[in-house]
């Protein structure tokens, strides 16, 4: 088992283990990624392996400050409202590649422009204070499945492929950060996520538009057709459960006898947001061939939470 709390003599582990071109898992507030030195080829190319990720689907870098993500993209006025408002938290911003950037041409998939983010985890600020590197840090599980928001997830997934899995619990946020393209006249969502889109419209007191398209060459992770996909099948906008079918609730549940999970009794797409991967593995592990997903509105987080379902539910 990698698996090992994080104190501080482990974040100097995998601290050791990242500068000599390992791979470690660790906590964020969004999931549990998976780490390597952004500048380091090789130790990038790991991280493709592990996840058996198309190597055309760019990584994020994962900085400890504004100071370190100006130095390696050009920040817009756009750029730097939002770093402004939600860094160190889960947004992301897409810049254009200084000259000179040492990060590994590998992490961009060839592109000239950088996904980069200042995490707000306890944990992450402390391995990257501690490793002193930039560190590309996709989410820790095979690519195109559930996002893993537990330690425990991250080994069942790639735990052969890392040194260290850095445990600090359940991620907090439970859902990957909104990616905004800020390179252009106007800031552009590329990946909706832990940032509502309507608090970035209301940050830069404007609206934002959600790219379409980008399966092919996409620019941001999260933005493959199919992506974050369980074993098991998924009915979306369900109004009722078919025979042999799990259902995943939100608000009051559907008649149902079978295995069951409810994002929110409550109606709070936070608390859903918090528990959707987890939901979505606990389901596949219950032995169901077919998940049916109750409707959640498509405001808020909850513009995230149906992106990453449809995903989920597209077929291959």
């Amino acid at each position: 088992m990698r698996i090992v709390d994080a104190t501080s003599e482990a974040v100097a582990r995998a601290a050791e283990a990242i500068r000599g071109g390992g791979l470690v898992a660790f906590p964020t507030e969004t999931v549990y990624g998976l780490g390597a030195d952004a500048t380091n080829a090789r130790a990038v190319a790991a991280i493709f392996a592990a996840k058996g990720r198309p190597r055309f689907n760019p990584l994020i870098v994962h900085v400890a400050s504004f100071e370190e993500a100006a130095a390696l993209g050009r920040l817009t006025e756009a750029g730097r409202t939002l770093a402004a408002a939600f860094w160190p938290g889960p947004l992301t911003l897409v810049l254009a590649r200084r000259p000179g950037c040492p990060i590994a041409e590998l992490v961009t998939a060839g592109l000239d422009t950088l996904a980069v983010r200042v995490p707000g985890h306890p944990v992450a600020r402390a391995l990257l204070q501690a490793s002193a590197v930039p560190i590309a840090a996709p989410s820790a599980n095979r690519s195109g499945h559930v996002s893993p928001t537990t330690a425990a997830h991250v080994e069942a997934d790639i735990g052969a492929h890392v040194q260290l899995i850095l445990d600090r619990g359940p991620a907090p946020l439970g859902l990957e950060s909104t990616v905004v393209d800020v390179t252009g006249e106007a800031a552009v969502v590329l990946r909706l996520g832990a940032v509502a889109r309507e608090d970035i419209a209301r940050v830069l007191r404007h609206g934002v538009e959600v790219a379409t398209g980008g399966a092919d060459a996409p620019a941001s992770p999260g933005m493959l057709a199919r992506h974050y996909a369980p074993a098991a099948t998924l009915r979306l906008d369900a109004s009722d459960v078919h025979a042999g079918e799990a259902l995943l609730a939100f608000g009051t549940p559907l008649p149902h006898q079978g295995a069951i999970i409810n994002l929110s009794p409550s109606g709070d797409l936070d608390e859903a947001a918090a528990k959707l991967f987890a939901a979505l593995r606990a389901l596949d592990a219950s032995g169901a061939k077919a998940i049916a997903v109750m409707p959640i509105p498509e405001q808020g987080l909850g513009e995230a939470i149906n992106d990453r379902l449809r995903r989920a539910a597209r077929e291959e």
